[in-house]
């Protein structure tokens, strides 16, 4: 706890403002699968182009995202505060507040086109806000929070802070959550604190990773929790500007440097980057090197996805359950790999898991036949995931005929309560139905024979 809280401490004594830092975490298996909607994937330079093209056109939403990306240096767009200036000040001439907004934070934060300035900061926030901005809001707030570029107020603060959380803004979230925590310009709630530190930690925000630590290592709000004040110190510790080889480390593999990005990833992963586990693991289980023997690459795998599996990631913990399953790295265990499909299903809610675990039921594979649990977890991978629809409905129709075989044997078939059971209260509806199609196939197929 002590060292992850020390490392944490120094993450966040570099934060600015916005309490987000340029670390991103990108997913092999999600970029390779197009499974993440949010995907953090590389711009490639034709796209690039596409939105030049269209920010010089005026196109205002083009303007902001690409002074975004030029402002963090993000998805492998080199920063550059300077073009980050140009499209801000361009899209905020045509009257954006969100652009207002964010030349407010330049000047706030300082940068080589925007030296600190926190009174034109304040101006720019101002006019943000006045068009109802989060961001502008967000601003305004900090401002009189810290009194920087006007007199200090914080039922100004508060203010401005409530306006940015009630749309959703993780800042304002934060810094609300904050004079809760201390008792600033309101009176001390620490539930109410550590319910917007919450909201803002979903968006990202590090600021309330960090203070989601603080009350879980001090039982401040909340009952004292080592563990999960672990768990919050370590996702800060992990954005530190040490975490920018996850990036190199992805850049060479995009650039087909399969050894190189795996030896990065490798270390990365020693740390206990569990980003960096699972991408190892999933280079390794692509067969992507050639250095390395088929048994050594898998148990090497194998041991990754666990790591992986062991800091709650949900698709790792079903690879560690399908090399169980497959025997792939370790001998071939059944219970095991049913024990992990369990856990992805209840903490993660893993529709892939789900679909395994409804298969097992079903014949009867490391756990007990059961076609009434089988059909249960396929239900609930369909709940859990549309893409699974296939699979599901192919699996439900099968269960269907088992189910039907199983009560023929039974000698059940003759019995009204088993049509309605298995066929529905319209049972005789979908019979005459199914003998009048049938029917009318035989009259065509007669009369194109004739």
């Amino acid at each position: 706890l002590s060292h992850y809280r020390k490392v944490a401490k120094q993450v966040i004594d570099k934060v600015t403002f916005s309490g987000f830092i340029s670390s991103q975490r990108i997913y092999l298996s999600d970029e390779m699968a197009d499974l993440n909607a949010n995907s953090q994937a590389i711009i490639e330079e034709n796209m690039l182009q596409y939105y030049k093209f269209l920010a010089d056109k005026g196109d205002r939403n083009s303007q902001i995202g690409l002074a975004n990306l030029y402002l963090s240096g993000a998805r492998g767009i080199e920063q550059n505060v300077f073009l980050a200036y140009h499209y801000y000040l361009t899209a905020a001439t045509a009257g954006s507040g969100t652009a207002l907004a964010f030349l407010g934070k330049m000047y706030l934060d300082g940068t080589p086109a925007t030296p600190a300035d926190p009174a034109t900061a304040f101006q720019y926030f101002s006019k943000a806000a006045d068009k109802g901005n989060t961001l502008g809001y967000s601003g305004l707030g900090h401002m009189y929070y810290t009194g920087r570029g006007t007199e200090q107020n914080f039922s100004k603060a508060f203010k401005y802070f409530n306006l940015a959380a009630e749309q959703g803004s993780p800042e304002g979230q934060v810094y609300l959550g904050t004079m809760y925590y201390h008792g600033w310009g309101v009176a001390q709630n620490l539930p109410a604190a550590l319910k917007l530190f919450h909201l803002a930690s979903q968006s990202g925000n590090v600021v309330a990773y960090y203070n989601l630590g603080q009350m879980h290592a001090m039982g401040l709000g909340v009952a004292r929790s080592c563990s999960t004040a672990v768990e919050f110190y370590k996702n800060v510790a992990e954005r530190g500007v040490w975490s920018t080889m996850l990036m190199d480390a992805y850049l060479a593999y995009q650039n087909g440097l399969y050894d190189q990005s795996v030896v990065q990833y490798l270390f990365m992963a020693e740390l206990g980057y569990e980003t960096a586990q699972t991408n190892a693991a999933y280079i390794l289980d692509r067969g992507q090197l050639i250095y390395l023997s088929k048994n050594s690459i898998n148990q090497r795998a194998f041991l990754l996805w666990k790591h992986s599996a062991e800091q709650g990631n949900g698709f790792s913990r079903v690879r560690v359950g399908d090399y169980h399953y497959y025997g792939i790295g370790t001998p071939v265990n059944y219970e095991e790999a049913a024990a992990n499909y369990k856990t992805a299903t209840e903490l993660q809610r893993n529709p892939q898991a789900m679909f395994n675990l409804g298969y097992m039921h079903e014949k009867g594979i490391g756990i007990k036949q059961d076609l009434h649990l089988a059909k249960r977890f396929y239900d609930m991978a369909l709940e859990v995931s549309s893409d699974a629809a296939l699979p599901v409905t192919l699996a439900l129709v099968k269960l269907t005929i088992l189910f039907t075989l199983e009560k023929l044997q039974h000698g059940e078939w003759w019995r009204l309560e088993f049509m309605e059971s298995t066929f529905g209260s319209f049972w005789d509806i979908y019979i005459i139905t199914a003998i009048g199609a049938l029917i009318c196939a035989l009259l065509h197929f007669r009369r194109q024979h004739r």
